[in-house]
């Protein structure tokens, strides 16, 4: 098992909150993860879509994954989100998150949510290395 993928199974294995929402992880390498989420019926909003702090989580779990998957303990700066189109329930989301730079203890990272070919929102996350790893390194 690769870096990338130590990291994200340890990561996985606390990660209660990605969990419960029924997230799914389905690919990580270094700088990039894809998760999914299927918007549940307690998802949805007064207007018949997905609330967009689920859609926000999504997005927000697959940037953790992509940011530490180079085992340096990284949490988010900042993070912003533009909401391009509905998603309802049932609706299987996919993010996407890339490295886009990195600079120092910093980086930016995109993130694409999609519903099979049409984006559903963009996301870009600003992280923060700290000091620490996440898995043992193995030699």
């Amino acid at each position: 098992m690769d870096l990338a993928a130590r990291v994200a199974a340890a990561m996985w294995a606390e990660d209660t909150a990605s969990a419960g929402l029924g997230m799914r992880l389905v690919a990580v390498a270094e700088g990039t993860a894809q998760v999914e989420m299927t918007v549940r019926e307690d998802m949805v909003n007064g207007h018949g879509i997905a609330h967009g702090g689920f859609v926000f989580s999504l997005a927000d779990s697959a940037f953790a994954f992509a940011c530490n998957s180079r085992n340096q303990v990284t949490v988010a700066q900042a993070c912003d989100i533009v909401f391009v189109a509905p998603a309802r329930r049932g609706d299987v989301l996919v993010a996407e998150a890339r490295e886009r730079t990195t600079f120092g203890r910093n980086a930016i990272y995109d993130v694409t949510v999609t519903r099979g070919d049409e984006v559903i929102a963009e996301f870009r996350g600003r992280s923060r290395q700290l000091s620490g790893t996440i898995v043992e390194e193995q030699s």
